[in-house]
């Protein structure tokens, strides 16, 4: 049923676009509205060629001329948010009114820090950043590009208040204030991103090279987005419209010298009268990295193989976008077994195997699979308004594989399907009032391939309604909204070996939330945001129903269908400073969250350790947890030396019980204080050759983490530690044009033996030989990655 929606609605827009895409002339009537004008320096008036005009709701881009003049057809009547960037410059960020042919220039300054973007997260339209009453970080291509970690959360990781749950180099997700797994929503191009993210081994199933900007909120934001999103929201986007009459493209490769990760991507865009399109692909390959105490960290090894991209039209009245994507990642397991002298061994593999030193994963290993396929939608009404509708399909499969004899044979496969949808009414403004009613939810089915099962077959459905408004008075932009949610899960009877395992069972759950907030500008230079929320989180299936041993945890797993949502009580603070010469924010919160999951070891009626098989069982349950701490950034840049920052990032979060659990209140998987500082030196335009060159030196200052949940031997102490990383790169301009742009890092400069608090290979057997437990993280690694552009401009 669900192939033929998707070939109905994929005929309907092919047909509708093969009627709508006959290219302009230049001579035909145009309706609805432009916009044309002039970017020049506000100093010297020169004009500033190749400034980056977008109209971001409209997800039109346009790029300047020689002359700096620029022009925009084809647009609707109506108020619109507006971006004007140049290197060097500080970007424009306001409003601009279409009304038939509108005629509207732009003077930049320079600027050394760029404080100016527009935020799509956990807002209802798209929003200028200081006015947004909620914590939400930028990051841009360049910055993803020149991050020095060895994937694209190692990126995210770097914004305070952000961590990351590892099980080697291949396997992460993100954790925002203390809260992870399904209490963080993930969304790839509008789409909530759905696999298995209840589980310890099932990481964010992204294509690093194909993002292009990432926004990170962080708090509650179920207003927006329902179940799930306490913690926050990852918003990774990488279908970006080029701007228009142009076609793009990009040759991109990367090394590792840890891993000897190799990696390859290319991409074609265009954007030729209003008809839009990318296309992307990339290779991914990389053998067992290596630290100093334990050498080759054997079947950390992994591949990956992605592709996708989409077919779009802008036109007057709006746009539609069919987005596709394909990720395959094939991925080694690490069990931490070692023999008598203390080296990382595999069972039903001997010493000397030539497939031990290749880079094919070997068992255990699992295969993620995820393709999506989703149509986005806008539609500009006569009176002002606009409608947004998004329709969406995923299906996640996950196999895991464990008997040499049987290598093909998966032991475990979820093959999860999932149809998003949403849609809502952006209202004209009236008064000055920016005001939304929407809904959106979704429909999932999971089955189980395998003999074996953790989790039931199951079917889940959900849809939540909201309202959302603003309205900026002088100089306070006050926002908020309302939401209702119902949720509904069933979990089919299940029989393992003629016996029942799994019985069947339906919940419905409802829940309100809501948030307000502000924003006020004390001057040009000091804002003050403050917001109050109240967000949920539905239990999972595994949390539900769970029954059996959760692979490498070493715990038998049992559900609770009494489980009620977690609701949690979110109060922000923040503080932003931006002057000439210094750039500060300071972000305290609070979060008190009731009903939190989590999972309590069984005992026998004389105290002793409830077992099952050989494995002590434990059951989901819950209590009230409370959550806060502190997140500051500092950016210093003296003049007269506008090119050398000091940055720094500082975060801290403590996470307990209101009741102790098994004699410890702290909350699991808390990452421990960090402070991150960065000297950077920058030369955006001074170098003539090689533009926007930066070199850099970080200091990675991670303290112990003596606050852990001991409850159960859950987690144990972790030793403090620091690391050193450095980077240099620029784009390479020959004859005024950008043929390349080359990054070369360095990351753990002085190949320190540490192991970061969130990792899972962190609780690995015990080396016999040293007595150190569990495996560490990576060593020294060399990254390098050459970027060739290619770009054409059609008239």
């Amino acid at each position: 049923m669900q192939k033929k929606i998707w070939g109905l609605i994929v005929l309907q827009w092919i047909v509708f676009l093969m009627g709508n895409a006959t290219p302009l002339t230049g001579k035909e009537e145009i309706p609805g509205g432009s916009l044309r004008g002039l970017v020049v320096d506000v100093s010297t008036g020169l004009p500033l060629p190749e400034a980056t005009i977008s109209l971001p709701d409209l997800k039109i881009d346009v790029v300047a001329g020689r002359d700096g003049a620029y022009a925009v057809r084809s647009l609707p009547n109506g108020r619109f948010v507006i971006t004007v960037s140049y290197v060097g410059y500080r970007s424009f960020v306001g409003a601009v009114v279409i009304n038939g042919a509108t005629i509207q220039d732009f003077r930049l300054a320079v600027a050394v820090v760029e404080n100016e973007a527009v935020v799509v997260t956990g807002v209802s339209s798209s929003t200028q950043l200081k006015h947004a009453p909620t914590h939400i970080s930028v990051l841009s291509q360049k910055e993803l590009q020149q991050s020095s970690g060895t994937g694209l959360l190692d990126a995210v990781a770097k914004v305070p208040g952000v961590s990351i749950i590892t099980t080697g180099p291949a396997i992460a997700k993100p954790s925002i204030r203390g809260l992870g797994y399904n209490r963080v929503v993930t969304l790839n191009d509008g789409v909530r991103q759905e696999g298995q993210q209840w589980g310890d081994e099932h990481g964010v199933e992204l294509d690093e090279y194909s993002a292009q900007k990432i926004e990170v909120l962080r708090g509650p934001a179920s207003l927006m987005y329902g179940s799930d999103a306490i913690g926050g929201v990852l918003n990774i986007l990488t279908n970006i419209p080029v701007p228009e009459n142009t076609i793009r493209g990009r040759l991109s490769g990367s090394l590792n010298s840890n891993n000897n990760m190799q990696g390859g991507y290319a991409n074609i865009a265009g954007n030729v009268h209003g008809f839009n399109w990318n296309a992307y692909g990339s290779l991914k390959s990389a053998g067992d990295y290596k630290n100093r105490y334990d050498g080759d960290v054997l079947n950390s090894r992994f591949n990956e193989k992605n592709f996708g991209g989409y077919l779009g039209l802008n036109r007057s009245w709006g746009y539609s976008h069919l987005i596709l994507s394909s990720f395959d990642q094939h991925v080694g397991m690490v069990e931490g077994e070692r023999d008598a002298e203390g080296r990382l061994v595999l069972e039903g593999y001997e010493p000397g195997d030539q497939l031990l030193t290749g880079k094919t994963p070997l068992i255990p290993n699992q295969r993620v699979q995820h393709f999506k396929a989703a149509l986005d939608n806008g539609v500009s009404l006569d009176n002002g308004g606009r409608i947004t509708f998004l329709a969406g399909f995923q299906r996640n499969q996950r196999r895991e594989f464990g008997d040499v004899e049987a290598p093909s044979v998966p032991e475990a496969y979820f093959d999860l399907k999932t149809i998003n949808y949403s849609a809502a009414y952006h209202l004209p403004q009236i008064n000055g009032w920016k005001t939304s009613l929407g809904l959106n939810g979704m429909s999932q089915q999971n089955r189980n391939g395998a003999e074996e099962a953790l989790i039931p077959d199951y079917r889940l459905s959900d849809m939540g309604i909201y309202g959302y408004a603003s309205k900026t008075f002088s100089n306070t932009t006050l926002s908020g909204g309302l939401r209702f949610d119902n949720r509904s899960i069933s979990g089919k009877q299940t029989f393992e070996e003629g016996t029942e395992k799994f019985q069947p069972f339906t919940k419905k759950l409802s829940s309100f939330s809501g948030s307000v907030g502000l924003a006020h500008d004390f001057n040009a230079n000091i804002t003050l945001k403050a917001n109050a929320s109240k967000g949920f989180r539905a239990p999972n299936m595994a949390e539900l129903a769970a029954n059996g041993v959760h692979e490498g945890t070493f715990r038998y797993e049992i559900g609770n269908a009494d489980l009620k949502s977690e609701d949690a009580y979110a109060f922000d603070l923040g503080l932003d400073v931006n002057t000439q010469h210094v750039s500060l924010n300071v972000s305290p919160y609070i979060n008190h969250i009731n009903n939190y999951i989590y999972y309590q070891k069984l005992l026998t009626g004389s105290g002793n350790d409830s077992l099952i098989g050989d494995v002590a069982a434990y059951r989901f349950t819950q209590q009230s947890a409370n959550l806060l701490g502190v997140e500051a950034t500092l950016d210093i840049h003296p003049h007269p030396l506008d090119w050398l920052h000091f940055e720094n990032a500082f975060s801290w979060t403590k996470g307990t019980f209101t009741k102790a659990v098994d004699g410890s209140d702290n909350l699991p998987l808390i990452a421990p204080l960090r402070l991150l500082t960065v000297l950077r030196a920058e030369f955006p335009t001074q170098l003539k050759a090689f533009r926007n060159f930066y070199a850099k030196v970080e200091m990675d200052n991670v303290a112990a983490q003596q606050h852990f949940f001991s409850g159960y031997n859950t987690e144990t102490a972790t030793s403090g530690y620091t690391l050193f990383n450095a980077g240099l790169g620029s784009d390479i301009y020959l004859g005024g044009v950008k043929r390349a742009a080359v990054i070369l890092a360095v990351s753990n400069i002085g190949d320190v033996a540490y192991q970061q608090h969130l990792s899972r290979l962190k609780y690995a057997p015990e080396n016999p030989v040293t007595g150190r437990a569990g495996v560490f993280n990576m060593g020294r690694n060399f990254t390098a990655k050459l970027i060739l552009p290619f770009s054409w401009n059609v008239k």
